[in-house]
């Protein structure tokens, strides 16, 4: 068979039990980059046609899920492709925009590599992807995660900034220290300590407790 014809057998193949699985299921081109089958499943929540899922091309990946996470599981996919491996499978959540209201739910995904062509190169990618419920803990945790990881996109740059003085001040600080005890601490001058609060403060661009103590979190000094 030809690898068009191997595709088409293959997609027919899967879609007599992809609606019996417990999660969406979609199967890629051989870059990703279109979307050639999708379970009923996840036509339902996005609310749309295979045909017209198809036909968005690239811009489905923009139409439907949040492009800030895009440098959290792109680089995934690329290795899986380049490691062209039908045994090796990588996971990522996602945040997915259906169809049936405007917010993102978060789902996790599984892909691997389900069809090669004669020369060995990939054909299709298929990836299972599940709803996680929005009430659950895991979801809690994950979501907060994926903030953190957004904020550490956001501020990397500024944060960089930061000496390492100025990063051992910032971490007292989100502990509760006066500059007093951080002086004692660090071994430095009450009037050190207060300068490094102030040029951090500067640098960081804020006032805030709260937002210092997302910079600690978020770049593990907590």
């Amino acid at each position: 068979m030809t690898d068009e014809q191997q595709i088409q057998a293959k997609i027919a193949e899967l879609a007599t039990v992809a609606d019996i699985l417990p999660g969406v299921v979609i199967v890629l081109n051989h870059d990703c980059r279109r979307v050639l089958y999708m379970s009923a499943q996840g036509l339902g929540l996005l609310g749309a046609t295979l045909p017209e899922i198809t036909a968005l091309g690239e811009e489905y990946y923009a139409r439907y899920f949040d492009p800030d996470e895009a440098h959290d599981y792109v680089p995934k996919v690329v290795e899986l492709l380049e490691r062209n491996d039908l045994s090796y499978a990588v996971s990522f959540f996602q945040q997915v925009r259906t169809g049936l209201n405007s917010s993102f739910e978060l789902h996790l995904s599984t892909a691997r590599i389900l069809l090669q062509g004669e020369q060995g190169q990939p054909l299709l990618t298929i990836c299972l992807s599940y709803p996680i419920e929005p009430t659950s803990h895991i979801s809690t945790k994950v979501q907060r995660l994926l903030d953190e990881n957004a904020f550490l996109r956001a501020n990397a740059a500024r944060f960089a900034s930061l000496t390492k003085r100025e990063r051992q001040v910032l971490a007292g600080i989100c502990r509760g220290l006066s500059s007093d005890e951080l002086a004692v601490a660090l071994f430095l001058s009450r009037l050190t300590v207060d300068t490094h609060r102030r040029n951090l403060r500067q640098k960081l661009q804020t006032n805030s407790a709260f937002e210092l103590g997302q910079y600690a979190r978020a770049f593990d000094l907590l």
